[in-house]
């Protein structure tokens, strides 16, 4: 089985059991200010677990691209990788334990024919104030799991949220498949680092609200969340111990040896590196994201200078990383049209990257063999850095395989003394999150939308959002435009968000198929981003857009917006981050 026929086959099982089948979100997080990339498939899903009503009804199923940067150096293992595939099935207030687990064992073993002796589930142990999950553990022995192979975990291990502080829980059941290696003890089980056992699937139940003073709460409205990893599934169904020599990248092992003349076996690491990372590149470029110094842009840029160093390691040739990007994009683009939409932006984008790095690659590594006799300073791994454009890890990632140490605490400092993002600060750099429904978020999602409308009215139509994010402190708003905003265009869009807070615009909810929301000029990204029926907010006359929510009844809430900050995030995309007083 292929990546597309597992994905076909999980789609139309759930389908036939009531679920819709919703398209995959961005890569980059509509409301989520915790992370650069959607990490997991539940994330788009969260305000719908919080309450929200989803157009689609209270089944759904998808399949969710996702990015996780906080394993890049691990990439190269077994398991690892940046971009990956969620399939994901939910049940909002509907069905809960009885039907999902059973949905998720017939799927395994009468869809996929995997043998019931092999799968083996976690269920959560129990801990003071919340009982054991005998219920889970009952519904799989009486499907036929035994109970040998139904293990009691505590809740690092089987237990889900809530999001932030305080909101919806509950403990999960994680499916396991037992891969036939020798088991490294009498206490092996699921969990351990021995990779015996893989996990598959996670079927959360969320059947609890924890309040602000820490109490446990059952919830009147009980929801399902599942996951299941694309590349995890086919490891097993391709019999292989490895996500890297299953059908996702047999074929592109095959054009990375055609093109340099090294083997797999000998060079796996590099292979795996560039096979992974270029994958990545090419689903970050697709939403239209550059290289940069800054949140999504700098992961990319790490992503792509890593690949060219090792694609260096296997005797460097020039056409290597475009051709693994077309092949990326015909094996995605028929799933995620922006990918095909924005083909030339990816391939352009790639190579003005690999270009910029290699101009300075040779030079960089004659400065790193020089001053690599001893650890590295703080000022040299910066050296590195501003003079040749190697990203900190490239140059502890060289240190490590000369076994010397890098002065990484103070290279953040100088780092941050020249305004740059630290790597930390990249990956992981504002508070809140999705669970952060509060007053002050929700006036500032409203007034992302008016900024949005007035940028439109100050500056022309040509331009269109690229991206927000929104904390308790700010709301930040990216959008295509060529030049700096002068102070008059500036001032211009604040006088007319706030003139239009002024007339006490009522916000209005409407859901609609897409047709009509584009009659009514609604705006939106129609084709990639929604099902069949959307949410529309229209702020009187003044502004009409999709979006999941949630929003103020009227503009009068707003108070006063200042916009405190204009700048450059890449070539013809500008920032604006604003402020309500």
């Amino acid at each position: 089985m292929n990546r597309k026929e597992l994905i076909k086959a999980y789609l139309d099982f759930f389908k036939s059991k009531g679920h819709a089948v919703i398209k995959s979100a961005s890569l980059i997080p509509e409301n989520d200010p915790t992370v650069l990339f959607n990490t997991a498939g539940m994330q788009p899903i969260v305000p719908y677990l919080l309450g929200q009503k989803h157009s689609m009804g209270n089944r759904l199923t998808d399949v969710q691209k996702c990015v996780r940067t906080n394993d890049i150096e691990d990439v190269g293992d077994q398991r690892h990788l940046t971009f990956f595939e969620m399939l994901g099935n939910w049940s909002l207030g509907d069905y809960f334990k009885k039907e999902s687990i059973s949905y998720s064992y017939e799927f395994l073993t009468k869809i996929l024919k995997i043998d019931f002796k092999k799968i083996h589930v976690t269920v959560f142990e129990g801990e003071v104030g919340i009982p054991r999950d005998e219920e889970s553990a009952q519904i799989w022995n009486n499907l036929g799991i035994s109970k040998t192979n139904i293990h009691y975990l505590p809740r690092e291990d089987n237990w889900w949220g809530p999001a932030g502080e305080s909101g919806p829980c509950g403990p999960d059941t994680e499916i396991f498949i037992d891969t036939g290696i020798i088991s490294c003890g009498p206490k092996c089980c699921p969990g351990c680092k021995c990779k015996k056992y893989l996990e598959i699937w996670n079927n959360v139940f969320m059947e609890y609200n924890k309040t602000k003073e820490g109490k446990y709460e059952k919830l009147k409205q009980k929801n399902v969340d599942t996951g299941m990893g694309v590349e995890r599934a086919l490891t097993i169904l391709n019999g292989k111990d490895n996500v890297y020599e299953t059908s996702l990248f047999l074929p592109v092992i095959k054009i990375v040896e055609e093109i340099t003349g090294k083997k797999y076996d000998a060079y796996e690491k590099s292979f795996r590196i560039i096979m992974d990372h270029i994958r990545a590149a090419t689903l970050i470029l697709g939403e239209k994201i550059a290289p940069s110094n800054k949140d999504q842009g700098y992961i990319l840029r790490r992503l792509i200078r890593r690949s060219v160093r090792h694609a260096r390691l296997l005797g460097y040739k020039k056409e290597l990383l475009n051709n693994l990007a077309n092949y990326y994009i015909a094996e995605f683009g028929s799933d995620y049209s922006e990918i095909y939409t924005n083909k030339e932006f990816i391939i352009d984008e790639l190579k003005k990257e690999e270009e910029k790095f290699l101009a300075t690659i040779e030079k960089g590594m004659l400065e790193f063999n020089k001053i690599s006799t001893k650890d590295i300073s703080a000022k040299d791994a910066f050296l590195l850095f501003q003079s040749f454009g190697f990203p900190i890890e490239i140059t502890q990632e060289l240190a490590e395989e000369k076994k010397i140490k890098v002065d990484i605490k103070g290279f953040n400092e100088e780092y941050l003394k020249h305004q740059i993002l630290s790597k930390q600060g990249a990956e992981q750099k504002f508070k809140g999150g999705l669970a952060d429904n509060s007053e002050t978020t929700t006036k500032l999602h409203t007034a992302t939308h008016m900024l949005n409308a007035a940028l439109t009215k100050v500056l022309g139509k040509e331009t269109h959002q690229k991206g927000s994010n929104i904390t308790p402190e700010r709301l930040r708003f990216d959008f295509t435009f060529e030049r700096k905003l002068t102070d008059d265009e500036l001032k211009r869009t604040e006088e007319l968000v706030n003139a239009k807070i002024n007339e006490s615009l009522p916000v209005i909810m409407q859901e609609l198929s897409i047709a009509e929301a584009k009659a009514k000029g609604a705006k939106g990204e129609f084709e990639n981003k929604y099902g069949e029926k959307v949410k529309v907010y229209f702020i009187g006359d003044f502004s009409k857009e999709m979006c999941g929510g949630p929003h103020v009844k009227n503009t009068k809430e707003l108070g006063h917006f200042k916009i405190i900050k204009e700048e450059a995030v890449s070539a013809g995309v500008r920032r604006i981050k604003a402020v309500l007083e």
